[in-house]
């Protein structure tokens, strides 16, 4: 495993790749999110201090070198919600969505919305309202707290897995759709629905080749904080799902989201954070996420002493079968919170 340095910056402290998201074109070109602030290590967990700023890291030869981009117009720095002002070409080569809720990291918007990028990710538009949800009866008083995470299904066809929540920290997990290229969205189903009494929030999604779905969940005990990651698949386009059981545990302290991918060979890949070993780790399903593998170590030399702060992986698979993972993190010789990434 090849570990390398995705943005790093003296004071600062940069994170959450998840929440931001991550994609990848051409089998090379790899283009993630992350949220920056000033480095603040007096702060009892994370050590950040705002105001926060988002940013783009790009790399173009599969991770192993990058650049990091400011965007106008984008979260945190863009106005008001508004319709979008076209049907968007899911399908079109350069492509890109970026989710936003009422989340801490940078975004405050309780309708929740998105940004579209039809340049790689190099000019932005938005944010655009999830128009047709705010009518929905089952969300009705509920805020949006949802991250990235959509399924292309065709040139206007797209599933976008969301969240929402009464509470703090009571979120459930929805699927929407939308059939006319992100004008408007219907609610399709609920993926943790709010009769489960834990917290389920931060999907990440993939399509099998059957064309069913499979989903890994971050997942909260309330009040004793036991955390993990569970699987749910769905064989009607996200109408109903259907609990596959645990992936993995994922330590007290909040815990960490999933990231899971579908690779060439048609198994699936879930990469996670256990705050509870100080490791990223990866376990493998060959039965569309039914039952996993052994957990494989990405990672371990986060420092021993301190807050366990780190995690909220994306996960690709370039063209030439490589895995990269991305990543938030510490070490002993650089100790401000950055981000890395593992090439596998």
């Amino acid at each position: 495993m090849e570990h390398v340095v995705v943005f790093a910056e003296k004071g600062r402290f940069a994170g959450w790749p998840a929440n931001n998201g991550a994609w990848l074109w051409d089998g090379q070109e790899i283009l993630v999110g992350c949220t920056t602030g000033s480095f603040a290590a007096d702060q009892p967990f994370h050590r950040i201090r705002p105001p926060f700023t988002n940013l783009l890291c790009r790399s173009r030869d599969g991770g192993r070198t990058w650049r990091t981009e400011r965007p106008a117009h984008f979260v945190g720095t863009a106005g008001e919600l508004t319709d979008p002002p076209r049907a968007w070409d899911f399908t079109a080569p350069g492509f890109a969505v970026r989710v936003v809720g009422d989340t801490y990291h940078g975004s405050a918007e309780k309708r929740g919305g998105f940004f579209v990028s039809g340049d790689r990710g190099a000019h932005w538009e938005g944010p655009y309202a999830f128009r047709g949800l705010e009518k929905e009866r089952q969300l009705e008083g509920m805020i949006i707290t949802a991250r990235t995470d959509y399924v292309v299904e065709g040139r206007a066809q797209g599933l976008f897995m969301l969240s929402a929540t009464r509470e703090t920290l009571r979120d459930r997990v929805f699927c929407a759709r939308t059939e006319d290229g992100g004008q408007t969205f219907t609610f399709a189903g609920w993926m943790v629905p709010p009769s489960d009494p834990w917290r389920g929030v931060m999907p990440s999604t993939a399509r099998c080749a059957d064309g069913s779905l499979v989903a890994a969940v971050r997942r909260r005990r309330m009040p004793d904080n036991v955390c993990w990651i569970d699987a749910y698949a769905s064989a009607d386009g996200g109408a109903a799902w259907q609990p596959l059981g645990k992936v993995g545990e994922t330590g007290a302290a909040n815990g960490n989201p999933p990231a899971l991918a579908r690779l060439a060979d048609g198994r699936l890949c879930c990469a996670y954070g256990r705050r509870d070993r100080r490791q990223m780790v990866a376990r493998v399903s060959g039965d569309r996420g039914r039952t996993w593998g052994e957990e494989t170590v990405i990672r371990d030399d986060f420092p021993r002493e301190g807050v366990a702060d780190f995690g909220y992986p994306r996960i690709l698979q370039r063209g030439d079968g490589r895995i990269v993972v991305i990543y938030y993190w510490a070490t002993g010789e650089r100790p401000e919170q950055h981000i890395a990434a593992t090439i596998w």
